[in-house]
């Protein structure tokens, strides 16, 4: 039985979020998006063999120029989701959405979340308003996630610029979104978020994105730089180290055992990425990792083990 630690939770709230921010998901993704209700997630854990969901909201991010009204907006969407999630305790649980770039409001909306809704955690998108993890302007943010020791659940955001007329820009899930991962990461690595705020759970999408290729090229090139004054030096694989990583997509034939070159295999865990994948095709990939020997060892740890450490239990 598995823990899911990458599905989304998609309430009236949320939608009415984006329409009072007037953000349409087919124009800022591409997609439109999947329907979601309590009782298809229960029947989609129970075929797939799954114990527990940490829910977060989805892409796009709820964000626009007026603090207040992005803040009020998260309020919204977090209380919706802890009702669900107080309706099955067991079943589901859930990390916060909050109003980023500000970070004040920020950590008023997690101190909420977790004090008054039982949140578990908080999710963070890869960019908000075009600040990127890393930045300076968050860390206040997350000096005080550091001093929770909370979970933060990475999900990619497309970038405020992309190029329209290639079909990598038209459908954000193709190449933006594990683009977006792997730029915010980069910028965490080379601001040392890791080493400065070490007690934060990050877990990071999609099998680590494009970060296996990237995290050798870009210790060679950040000890360049550093030569010629351009970024501080870093530690590349001392930031790297800590990070889990969810195999939500395509883990097989190739992203897992490349992530498996670079990551301890006790900081992986477990994604479904539904209701955005459909459970036919996330029942039939379960199905083939379960049944590949090649995986049989890892199967308990990226399932439970991991998990509940990710969870801090």
């Amino acid at each position: 039985m598995a823990i899911d630690f990458h599905a989304h939770i998609i309430t009236p709230e949320y939608k009415r979020g984006l329409e009072s921010l007037g953000i349409d998901p087919i124009v800022a993704d591409g997609f439109a998006l999947p329907n979601w209700s309590t009782e298809a997630h229960l029947g989609f854990m129970r075929e797939a063999e799954i114990e527990h969901t940490v829910l977060s909201s989805p892409t796009p991010h709820l964000w626009c120029d007026d603090e207040r009204l992005t803040a009020k907006i998260h309020r919204e969407v977090n209380c919706s989701i802890a009702e669900i999630c107080k309706k099955y305790p067991d079943k589901f649980s859930f990390v916060a959405s909050v109003p980023l770039p500000y970070a004040h409001a920020a950590i008023e909306e997690y101190r909420y979340a977790k004090e008054k809704l039982g949140a578990v955690g908080v999710k963070l998108t890869t960019n908000s308003g075009g600040v990127y993890l890393g930045d300076p302007l968050l860390d206040d943010f997350m000096r005080e996630l550091d001093k929770n020791r909370a979970l933060a659940i990475i999900h990619p955001q497309r970038a405020a610029e992309y190029p329209q007329t290639l079909i990598t820009g038209k459908v954000a899930a193709i190449f933006e979104y594990p683009t977006d991962t792997t730029r915010t990461v980069l910028n965490m690595i080379a601001h040392k978020v890791m080493t400065k705020f070490p007690k934060i759970r990050f877990v990071i999408p999609h099998t680590g994105s494009f970060l296996p290729y990237m995290l050798q090229r870009f210790t060679g090139v950040s000890q360049v730089l550093a030569s010629l004054d351009i970024m501080e030096i870093v530690d590349v694989q001392k930031e790297f180290q800590n990070l889990y990583f969810d195999i939500a997509g395509d883990p097989e034939p190739v992203a897992l055992d490349m992530l498996l070159m670079v990551a301890s295999e006790d900081k992986i865990v477990y994604g479904s990425d539904f209701p955005h994948s459909p459970a036919k095709v996330v029942l039939a990939k379960k199905k083939h990792l379960d049944e590949n020997p090649k995986y049989t060892r890892l199967i308990r740890k990226i399932y439970a083990e991991n998990e509940r450490n990710c969870l801090g239990k």
